[in-house]
């Protein structure tokens, strides 16, 4: 009988231990997680932020550089224009390299995500 208690305090000990490693492993994963949303939503916050002031103070250079250059030009239609094709032109030159802007993106994320 001495053989069957032992293994029957062995089997014991093992599924406390199980049981006590899968606790753990719960908690590092909710924390983990809780992590993993925070930083999301900081850097979103931070993202729409910043974004916001930056495309406001653009929108109020290219209104500026638009009249300077009609002034330049003596045609403000045209320094419209110009101003306009330009942020065209930019737009297409993203639109056409937005493969590698993912590939950045997925990696920078990625390894922040991961680590």
């Amino acid at each position: 009988m001495n053989v069957f208690e032992s293994l029957g305090q062995s089997t014991d000990k093992a599924t406390d231990i199980g049981e006590a490693y899968f606790k753990a492993s719960s908690q590092y994963l909710k924390l983990k997680i809780f992590q993993q949303i925070t930083l999301s939503v900081s850097f979103i916050t931070k993202l729409v932020a910043v974004s916001m002031l930056v495309f406001l103070g653009l929108i109020f250079c290219a209104i500026a550089g638009a009249m300077a250059i009609g002034e330049i030009l003596e045609n403000l239609l045209l320094g419209y224009l110009i101003v306009g094709g330009s942020f065209l032109l930019i737009g297409i030159i993203l639109f056409m390299s937005r493969a590698f802007i993912n590939k950045l993106v997925l990696q920078k994320i990625g390894s922040k995500f991961f680590s």
